[in-house]
């Protein structure tokens, strides 16, 4: 029986153009069946010559990738996290993901509530020991001190994924020490209160540069007597419906009450209401919580590449 044969619709989505155009110039078998054939034929010979593309992302998760400050916080051991990091990647890996964060039909390990849950492995151990047969993971025979390790890598995991204070934090110093200066001297206005000679003088060497970023970025007040550098503290005036004005260094502060110690030492409150007693606070650190609104990232980089320099 002959069949009419069907002109090729446009090109398929599912199939290159390449591949598409090899089929299409073929001659065109007036039988159905043989033409159904040659097809599929075609397809598979074809396709298995089309390139494969491989994606590699530029920073892949591991199961090697705990920093020590997390194996530190989880109190695991870190000769049995180490241990437990080579056991998962050759037994559990394949369906739970490099890192633990789950795969296809495999759950995510590192927000699994029975990892969450678990104390010293009462509840991850008889997971490990027998497997889970009816969701398809199979018993993998592993030995008792095995289990531990792996629970120890599991501890360990999920301890740095909830505390982001175990990151390890790197490439500080990418900016320009020369253009650091310039801004320090001129745009940042910081030598009118700061001197690499004076204040300044040997800072590079006291503080690793992350230490070092986050106390010139961020300087926090040290109350009530005075800053971590050695500077004044807050100072307060408050004046109080009589006209009487009490000043002195800032003790603390809130909706409710404003306290301070005067000059000779001795400690007043004042309840607050609405506007009353009227107060003013001066922050000797007021410049770089308005700076904060005017750097640039470069300028971060750049002032910190220079204050690295002043050893």
């Amino acid at each position: 029986m002959i069949y009419a044969v069907r002109p090729f619709t446009p090109h398929p989505p599912h199939l290159s153009k390449t591949l598409y155009e090899k089929i299409r110039s073929m001659p065109q078998p007036k039988h159905l069946a043989t033409q159904a054939l040659i097809l599929l034929l075609t397809i598979g010979t074809l396709a298995a010559q089309e390139p494969t593309v491989t994606v590699v992302p530029s920073n892949p998760p591991s199961a090697n990738d705990l920093t020590p400050a997390a194996i530190a916080g989880s109190k695991e051991d870190p000769a049995a996290v180490q241990r437990g990091t080579k056991l998962y990647t050759s037994y559990c890996a394949g369906c739970h993901g490099v890192a633990g964060r789950g795969g296809p039909g495999a759950p995510d390990l590192v927000r699994s509530l029975v990892v969450l849950d678990d104390e010293k492995g009462i509840l991850i151990a008889p997971v490990l020991r027998n497997g889970r047969p009816d969701k398809g993971m199979p018993n993998l025979g592993l030995t008792e001190p095995q289990i531990a390790d792996l629970v120890a890598w599991l501890h360990a995991k999920t301890y740095a994924a909830g505390h982001r204070t175990t990151y390890t934090f790197k490439d500080v110093l990418t900016g320009n020490a020369q253009q650091g200066e310039a801004y320090f001297n001129g745009a940042g206005t910081c030598s009118t209160c700061h001197s690499a000679t004076g204040d300044l003088a040997h800072v590079g060497s006291k503080y690793d540069p992350f230490s070092l970023q986050s106390r010139w970025l961020q300087p926090q007040s040290r109350r009530p007597n005075a800053r971590s550098d050695g500077s004044a503290a807050e100072t307060v005036t408050v004046t109080p419906a009589d006209g009487h004005t009490v000043s002195g260094t800032l003790d603390r502060i809130d909706d409710f009450t404003v306290s301070l110690h005067d000059a000779s030492g001795n400690f007043h409150s004042f309840f607050r209401n609405g506007a009353e007693p009227k107060i003013v606070i001066k922050n000797p650190l007021q410049a770089h919580t308005d700076l904060l609104r005017k750097y640039t990232d470069a300028d971060i980089h750049n002032i910190t590449a220079y204050l690295v320099t002043l050893k």
